[in-house]
């Protein structure tokens, strides 16, 4: 029976795509504490605009930007073909599998270190690994809850616009239901995440909050625009791999019986 499962395309696809969405939101959650200039990345300078009283501001991104969105146009997917709640499921997994690196990396930070490897990398420049390896994994706890919490609501929402806009276009105008819900809910994600890790757990102004916000919010809503043809690309891939029937009956199980598909 397991090797029976294990052959269904269906199955395979969704173990990959769950395995990949996974892996892609801890990375992001990982290299999240670099911050980088997107203006210094295109070679021209920092922008220093002005939005609600907040001067000096311009594109500085944390680098998890550059793999969020591939979490979404994932999400659209796997709403496409195997309906809410797998969305809901992947969702889950990869937040409870986050906290549990996040719980790990705080042990880590914790063990007493040993002494020849504190100062193992003194001709490379860095004097003390201990307090490197603090200052790469030690992000504020108010930044992880915002994170989390931001992805799991920005997800329930966007798998929720998905599918009333799904349920009014039909099969029709996928790019307008894959685009439409990413940018509604990367708005909610942008906010929500500065809300809790930087207004309530760093005191920040509404001012600064929502200046921030916006800005995020024009890098996500420009990249969900950009990236709405790997939807076509995607699905196409899927289609060639499952066949049209399974592919079609799929579909049809998402919007009418997405909880008997798993």
């Amino acid at each position: 029976m397991i090797h029976q499962i294990l052959k269904d395309k269906p199955t395979k696809l969704f173990l990959s795509i769950s395995a990949f969405f996974v892996a892609n939101a801890l990375i992001a959650e990982c290299i999240g504490g670099k911050i980088f200039s997107l203006e210094k990345l295109f070679g021209i300078s920092p922008a220093n605009f002005t939005i609600f009283g907040q001067s000096g501001l311009s594109f500085n991104l944390t680098c998890g930007v550059l793999l969020w969105p591939l979490e979404f146009v994932i999400t659209d997917i796997v709403n496409e073909y195997y309906g809410p709640k797998a969305v809901r499921r992947i969702s889950f997994t990869a937040v409870a599998l986050i906290a549990y690196a996040f719980l790990m990396f705080y042990i880590a930070m914790k063990i007493p270190p040993a002494d020849f490897w504190v100062g193992s990398k003194t001709e490379s420049g860095i004097q003390d690994m201990q307090v490197a390896f603090t200052g790469i994994f030690g992000q504020g706890m108010w930044i992880i809850l915002g994170s989390l919490v931001a992805f799991l609501v920005s997800q329930i929402i966007d798998v929720t616009v998905f599918h009333k806009i799904k349920q009014l276009t039909g099969e029709k105008w996928i790019w307008l239901r894959a685009t439409g819900s990413t940018v509604i809910s990367q708005l909610v994600d942008s906010f929500v995440v500065l809300f809790i890790a930087f207004k309530i757990g760093n005191g920040w102004s509404w001012q600064l909050v929502l200046a921030i916000c916006l800005v995020n919010y024009a890098y996500k809503f420009t990249m969900a625009i950009i990236l709405t043809p790997l939807i076509y690309l995607f699905e196409q891939r899927i289609e060639n791999y499952l066949g049209h029937e399974t592919a079609r009956q799929m579909k049809m199980a998402a919007m009418g019986k997405s909880e008997e598909v798993f």
